[in-house]
């Protein structure tokens, strides 16, 4: 089957009612985008925010009378003009592979490899964890993810005991079990996310290293571990940094990312009653914040 895409650019007041539209006209799918560059990094938990200048796409089959489409879009509440737009062809294409054309074998610092599961490893001796892309965040691809994974890949884990705060896919836990560290307790408030990390902890055979848990029913009952790495965000971060001081042993470890370069400052203050900072590492306007626990 092959498919055609109406694409829109409006403001975000005009987008949810011709998203409706779309629907209502027979559209497989909506998708919102970006139409500038604008990122939205840390919505409101109450607000479905939108960039200023939002392109909203529908995804029909390749005959659909657009004119019928286009005019039930004009007579809707709240149009009075068609909003500009555009028709455009998608290829045929086997769109359950694509993903494999954006997402290769990845090195993090000197031993540690991110590879999808149906490629050869490019260096099988070195520690290779086998993930794809999946509905829980963290294959490697970002900065705040990259930044972690150096840092397990430049440290000493071995029979540590490590917590993984918003966990994801999993690969930090599985990346820091991978570099001998004895016992991991992966947190994250999505279930989504404790799926995937089981998952991929037992395709990776560390499943016995990695237990799983929500947030309100860890609290309380978490010990308090050699290393604690929190790729979130800054807001979070900061909300947390009393809760987290307490999931820290005297003289460990505690690695920060998800956080802007800009944002750096407020975060280590509210972490700096309980931690000393090292030196921060940037890259591509995100920062790693580490810390050693202090002993009173």
């Amino acid at each position: 089957m092959s498919w055609q895409e109406l694409i829109f650019d409006v403001s975000p007041s005009e987008a949810d009612a011709l998203s409706e539209c779309l629907s209502d006209a027979g559209a497989a799918s909506v998708t919102f985008k970006d139409n500038a560059d604008t990122p939205i990094y840390e919505p409101a938990a109450d607000a479905s925010d939108l960039w200023p200048h939002t392109r909203v796409i529908g995804l029909f089959e390749s005959g659909t009378d657009f004119d019928q489409v286009l005019a039930s879009i004009q007579h809707a509440p709240g149009f009075t003009t068609l909003p500009p737009y555009r028709i455009t062809e998608l290829k045929e294409q086997p769109w359950e592979r694509l993903w494999m054309d954006e997402f290769k074998p990845m090195r993090f610092g000197q031993r540690l490899w991110i590879c999808p599961t149906e490629m050869s490893p490019p260096e099988p001796d070195a520690i290779n964890i086998m993930l794809d892309p999946g509905l829980a965040f963290g294959t490697g691809t970002h900065p705040t993810t990259a930044l972690c994974l150096e840092w397990i890949d430049q440290n000493d884990l071995n029979n540590k005991t490590v917590i993984d705060f918003g966990c994801g896919s999993g690969i930090l836990a599985i990346a820091a079990a991978m570099c001998g560290a004895a016992s991991i307790q992966a947190v994250d408030i999505d279930p989504q996310a404790l799926l995937a990390t089981n998952s991929n902890a037992t395709q990776n055979s560390v499943a016995q290293q990695i237990s799983t848990t929500l947030p309100d029913e860890a609290t309380g009952k978490l010990a308090a571990v050699d290393c604690l790495l929190a790729n979130i965000l800054a807001n979070p971060l900061i909300e947390l940094a009393h809760y987290f001081s307490t999931l820290v042993k005297h003289n460990g470890i505690i690695v920060l990312s998800g956080v802007l370069s800009e944002q750096a400052t407020q975060v280590s203050a509210a972490y700096e009653q309980w931690f000393e900072f090292l030196p921060v590492t940037e890259k591509e306007g995100w920062v790693r914040l580490v810390a050693r626990r202090n002993e009173s």
